[in-house]
């Protein structure tokens, strides 16, 4: 690996912060966007200087940026704002010495000194002093020596702000900003019983931060709701990030509804590392009665009937809570307890007393299959067609399949094996019961006027 060496490093000319934040909170929302608002202690000189503001994540949006004094007898302006994110690497330092003088040590000790000319391809071209061209494989090289830090580069994100100052001394300011690269899911599990008719339910609250920085100890809140947001610029790609263990602390988030959203506050700080998922619970495990349905929806010869499973959200059902969008993991245990997965979902922001229906995955035993087995053309503006719609159960019990046809234009229905009905102004349903081992056929003709 090579080994970079800085000789001299240029002496700052203005005042820097890094201290940890005396007050931090952190409001994630579910849309890559994250708000942040901190209180420090920063020094600042009476009149006009510049200071650096450090650790902010690399992902800030700098132009979002609200500051202000604490204490409302001493005024600081914000002239002028800066955000630096040209870190040091050494591709970027390899780049900024481009026509300056550099020195290159090799594994067995060899310099190699010169104007750099280039570098790319794994190598390094170099103008020695006597006027000879050499190319030093970066393979062999085991430090490069630069003689200082290049103007412009530093070693983590920063905003540089020229101020004016009417004293001399700290200060405590609240910063707030936002910034990509936070993000918050709902992840529920639901634990079906054995007679599949009661459904127990828990949430976990899966954060990810790759915003660039960690958070230590924060106030956290999550926002669960869509918020409308103007057109973003083009955003850096996301780093990988590692799993973080679920919290286990008893204390989950208290909920309210703030604005038309919903908020999820901790009761207690946490941090959020940088390149972490961190998981928390949501809401106490609830438990709500449910009915498992089986669907067929005709569409391009398809044979499949989806398993359902539908409930309220509602507190006589055993819920009753406002449910943020997330995935729902589906399990059911056998008969030696082993949790077996039976499918997964995912839910929109669902509020209390709302029907909500889980497609689990697709039923193996049954099967179906539409036919259109008569077309007749009665005028030139009325035409009706015929179908057939077969339901094969192989199941040792008796279903009842509900159908969901997809009509179009003006339409009736003139005859019917079985009863139907009009969801909207292009679906029917049909609910069949299937015996158990048998096959039952719906018949039924519809009338297409062309108005």
């Amino acid at each position: 690996m090579n080994r970079l060496k800085l000789v001299v490093v240029a002496a700052a000319i203005f005042s820097a912060t890094s201290a940890l934040a005396d007050e931090l909170a952190v409001t994630v929302y579910n849309s890559n966007l994250g708000v942040i608002s901190e209180t420090r202690q920063l020094e600042f000189s009476k009149g006009t200087g510049r200071l650096a503001f450090r650790d902010v994540p690399s992902q800030i949006d700098a132009a979002s940026v609200r500051f202000e004094v604490v204490d409302q007898n001493r005024q600081v302006s914000i002239l002028e704002q800066n955000y630096a994110y040209d870190l040091v690497s050494p591709d970027q330092l390899f780049s900024k010495y481009i026509d300056n003088r550099v020195e290159l040590v090799d594994k067995q000790g060899g310099v190699y000194s010169g104007t750099l000319l280039a570098y790319s391809g794994g190598a390094v071209t170099l103008m020695q002093e006597a006027g000879k061209v050499k190319i030093v494989s970066m393979g062999e090289v085991v430090e490069t020596n630069f003689p200082s830090l290049p103007e412009g580069l530093i070693t983590r994100p920063t905003l540089f702000w020229n101020y004016s100052s009417d004293f001399s001394g700290k200060a405590s300011c609240r910063v707030g900003y936002q910034t990509s690269g936070l993000n918050w899911a709902a992840e529920y599990v639901g634990l079906l019983d054995q007679k599949e008719t009661n459904l127990d339910l828990s949430g976990w609250a899966s954060i990810n931060n790759t915003s660039g920085r960690t958070y230590p100890e924060a106030r956290l809140k999550l926002i669960a709701g869509d918020i409308h947001r103007a057109a973003p610029p083009m955003r850096k790609g996301y780093a990988d990030f590692e799993v973080a263990a679920m919290a286990t602390a008893p204390a989950g988030f208290e909920e309210k509804a703030f604005f038309e959203y919903h908020m999820y506050t901790l009761p207690r700080s946490a941090t959020l590392a940088n390149n972490e998922t961190k998981q928390i619970s949501l809401f106490e495990p609830a438990s709500t009665a449910v009915k498992k349905v089986y669907y067929y929806r005709p569409s391009h010869g398809s044979s499949d009937v989806q398993v359902v499973v539908e409930f309220v959200n509602s507190a006589q059902a055993g819920l009753g809570m406002p449910l943020p969008a997330g995935r729902v993991r589906l399990f059911k245990a056998d008969d030696d307890g082993s949790l077996i997965l039976l499918g997964e979902d995912q839910i929109k922001h669902t509020p209390k007393d709302e029907e909500m229906a889980l497609t689990v995955g697709t039923a193996f035993d049954i099967k179906a299959e539409e036919r259109l087995v008569n077309q007749s053309q009665i005028s030139k503006k009325v035409e009706e067609r015929e179908f057939e719609i077969e339901l094969r159960n192989r199941k040792a019990e008796a279903v009842t399949v509900k159908v969901e046809k997809q009509l179009w234009g003006f339409w009736e229905i003139t005859q019917s094996t079985h009863e139907y009905k009009k969801k909207d102004a292009s679906t029917v349903t049909f609910e069949v019961p299937v015996k158990a081992e048998d096959t039952t056929t719906v018949r039924f003709t519809v009338r297409f006027t062309n108005r």
